[in-house]
């Protein structure tokens, strides 16, 4: 993918790549690298991208800056519009997302907070563009953590979440292996007053229609051979395919399907470029719940959480006063760099202010100096996180983004300190409640909203304990009990990079263990009881705490400010009573769940004959006796089940092998997939409850 480049649709892009000659086809993968690398012609808004000696393709974005129409790309060869040139460029493009629907302007009252813009600070979370929060479909509502299972009744096929029943898909005649979910969290009464909403959905059942039916199970389709290929075979014809069932999906009202379609597109393109942004687990996340969302529409589920809404524009918010928060500096693999600031308002609803621009680590490393739009110029990022705002005419995302249109009006007002306000109320409750309210099952809520919620920022008064291995350890100080055991937790650096302040920091932090101070940071959902920081602070009336200079009102970004030896007490102030004696046991990453984890990222990345494998040299079954050994019986049950599929062949009257059959396969993945990340979520959360007891193996 090529950064300079304006975005096209996928509808535009899908169009384009099924009209090559099958000839053609074959070479698009070499061609689409070959241009991703070329130099790009800037005129104006104009692109043009030499193809060779004979070919120049040309790009036209419209005013919104995305190709929308095939007319705006043009080629000089003879054989356009049907001609390699053309479909590598455009393949070389960022891919861009539906259009929103028309904006919202009802009341300010209920406005979502969000974090929709911290999501770009995560390092190569821009993706394929820099502003890729204001372009994801938005599915699902918030649904409450306790209701684990639903029952579904539609022509007798049931699929259920986080519960041991089984999971019915396209085409299925047997019943699969359960999928079993140990444990679920009940979400606390106070969660809507702290945690942003998702778009809101009809709350009424609705069963899809015949078109949506359809949609579904073509989506599903040719997921299944994206799950069977892997990455290696996923280039663009396959991912082509991909666009279109989406799109087609978009057009029968599966917003929630074709945002997952999106995104499994957008991981394939990062992997096979292999940009240093690209986690298998993150391309495993989308495939799976892909699959999991268009088996259940396929199979006429009647959850309209399933179907999703359509992304929304901003929307009118009136009257509005915020208090800084934090900076977050952003770096994505993709060039763009910049920086979030993390605002609240009077009520404890969230939101942000993000200037994401080209530039790449420097252009993150100066944005706090940059000017606040909206402001009056004179704000910038670096004191708006240390004072506030009051917004006339404030417009919002559904993601809690601040809009700077003609007719909002900000003016700069004094802030709060962290122990006042709405601040001082997220260290006012245990963690373990604030961590429930982030981290539901993930199979009962969209992963959209999941992710939104888990990505919330929470506060807690810590204090360190020491250092194992590259991660720095702490105790929760309960509050109000400062004097109590808490939660041991693990902190790690939002972004290693080496341009930015954290590492740094972190360094400085583990030198001083016994030090107090109080955080401000996100939740790493997938790592058990760990917490990235993104400021910190002095705790309040005490001795062993940080010292900060009066400039910086109270609290340091850990992306920006490099904290001193000055900054911190002498060594001898502090206590040694709470010191680490060795590494604490880690409930996911110390359990056999690794086998089962190993086979499913390499089903995605090598495809079926890469689970075969173990099945033929026998690994298959080792691993299934020692996790059947730790007591995850089910998990032993579904890797077992997963590798003799992939590896069983059939023949016709004739003796001929046959095709292999892909639904049946991505069956047996998908179970595979869903009780992975339902087990290793409730070990997740049952390490964030201060009195339990150690977390047990059995499932």
């Amino acid at each position: 993918m090529n950064p300079e480049l304006p975005p096209v649709t996928p509808g535009v892009l899908a169009a384009t790549l099924e009209s090559l000659t099958a000839r053609l086809r074959k070479r698009l993968d070499a061609a689409i690298e070959a241009y991703a690398k070329a130099p790009v012609i800037v005129d104006g808004t104009t692109r043009r991208v030499r193809c060779g000696e004979d070919a120049e393709v040309t790009l036209l974005p419209g005013a919104s800056g995305t190709l929308t129409d095939p007319d705006q790309i043009a080629c000089t060869c003879l054989l356009a519009p049907r001609c390699l040139h053309r479909a590598a460029v455009l393949g070389s493009c960022p891919l861009a997302d539906a259009p929103q629907s028309r904006p919202e302007f009802p009341a300010a009252t209920g406005t979502e907070g969000g974090t929709g813009a911290a999501r770009r600070a995560e390092p190569g979370a821009a993706g394929e563009r820099h502003d890729r929060s204001e372009g994801r479909a938005e599915a699902g509502p918030e649904r409450q953590a306790e209701c684990g299972s639903r029952q579904r009744t539609e022509a007798g096929r049931e699929v259920w979440a986080a519960t041991s029943e089984p999971v019915t898909v396209p085409g299925s005649t047997a019943t699969p292996a359960p999928l079993a979910a140990p444990g679920s969290v009940t979400t606390p009464a106070s969660a809507a007053s702290t945690i942003p909403a998702s778009p809101s959905v009809p709350s009424v059942p609705s069963v899809p229609t015949p078109a949506q039916i359809a949609a579904a199970h073509a989506l599903w389709s040719v997921a299944a051979a994206v799950l069977a290929a892997g990455i290696p075979a996923g280039g663009a014809v396959l991912q082509a395919e991909l666009l279109r069932a989406a799109h087609t999906a978009r057009l029968a009202g599966l917003y929630r399907a074709e945002g997952a379609a999106l995104r499994v597109v957008r991981a394939l393109r990062g992997a096979r470029a292999r940009h240093g942004s690209h986690r298998p687990a993150r391309l495993v996340a989308d495939l799976r719940d892909l699959l999991l969302t268009t088996g259940m529409l396929a199979a006429a589920d009647p959850d309209p959480a399933l179907v999703g809404v359509a992304r929304r524009g901003y929307r009118q918010a009136g009257r509005l006063r915020v208090h800084g928060v934090c900076s977050e500096p952003v770096i994505s693999a993709t060039g763009y760099g910049g920086v979030v600031t993390h605002l609240v308002s009077d009520d404890g609803r969230w939101f942000s202010v993000a200037d994401i621009k080209p530039g790449g680590p420097t252009r993150a490393r100066r944005a706090a100096t940059a000017a606040v739009a909206p402001g009056t110029g004179s704000l910038t990022h670096a004191r708006l996180s240390r004072s506030g705002m009051l917004m006339a005419g404030a417009t919002v995302s559904a993601e809690g983004r601040l809009g700077s249109g003609k007719g909002v009006r900000a003016t700069p007002v004094t802030g709060l300190p962290w122990t006042e306000g709405p601040l001082a109320a997220l260290f006012s409750r245990p963690l373990s409640e604030a961590v429930a309210e982030r981290l539901p099952p993930p199979a009962a809520s969209d992963p959209e909203d999941a992710e939104r919620r888990a990505r919330t920022l929470i506060g807690c008064d810590l204090i360190l304990v020491g250092v194992a291995g590259d991660r720095l350890f702490a105790r929760e100080l309960p509050a109000g009990q400062p004097d109590m055991p808490g939660i041991l937790l693990s902190l790690t650096p939002s972004s290693s990079h080496p341009d930015l302040c954290h590492a740094a920091n972190f360094r400085r932090l583990a030198s001083r263990p016994g030090l107090r101070l109080r955080v401000i940071g996100r939740l790493d959902a997938d790592r058990a009881v760990t917490i990235r920081p993104l400021a910190v602070a002095p705790v309040p009336d005490g001795e062993a705490t940080l010292r900060l200079p009066a400039e910086w009102a109270g609290h340091a970004d850990l992306g920006y400010d490099r904290l001193e030896g000055m900054h911190l007490p002498p060594p001898d102030a502090l206590s040694s009573a709470d010191r680490l004696e060795r590494r604490p046991t880690d409930p996911v990453a110390d359990t056999p769940l690794w086998r089962l984890r190993r086979i499913v990222e390499a089903a995605v990345a090598g495809g079926r004959r890469t689970v075969a494998e173990p099945s033929r040299s026998g690994d298959g079954g080792r691993a299934e006796a020692a996790l059947r050994g730790s007591g995850f019986r089910t998990a032993a049950e579904l890797l077992g089940g997963l590798v003799t599929e992939a590896d069983r062949r059939t023949r016709d009257v004739f003796g001929r092998a046959d095709e292999p059959d892909p639904d049946r396969y991505a069956r047996a993945w998908l179970a595979a997939a869903v009780h992975l990340a339902a087990t290793e979520r409730a070990l997740v959360q049952a390490g964030w409850q201060p009195s339990a007891p150690a977390p047990g193996c059995a499932t």
